[in-house]
């Protein structure tokens, strides 16, 4: 139970980065007038692309323990 970081990482940190920035994008698409569905769009894949980030940070080593 030593290697547990609760996800402490410079993998994680970064994948909640990309995340919340894909939430405030998709937010401002839903916000215009009329509704942008592009922007919406736009921001739900920049989320999505969180796990991608995670993942490769992850694989480069930048989620295990020191």
């Amino acid at each position: 139970m030593a290697d547990d970081n609760h996800g402490n990482t410079p993998a994680a940190w970064a994948a909640v980065v990309v995340a919340l920035l894909g939430f405030t994008v998709a937010g401002v698409g839903l916000m215009l007038e009329p509704v942008s569905w592009v922007v919406f769009a736009i921001g739900a894949a920049i989320t999505a692309g969180a796990a991608l980030v995670f993942a490769v940070m992850a694989r480069m080593g930048l989620h295990g323990s020191h």
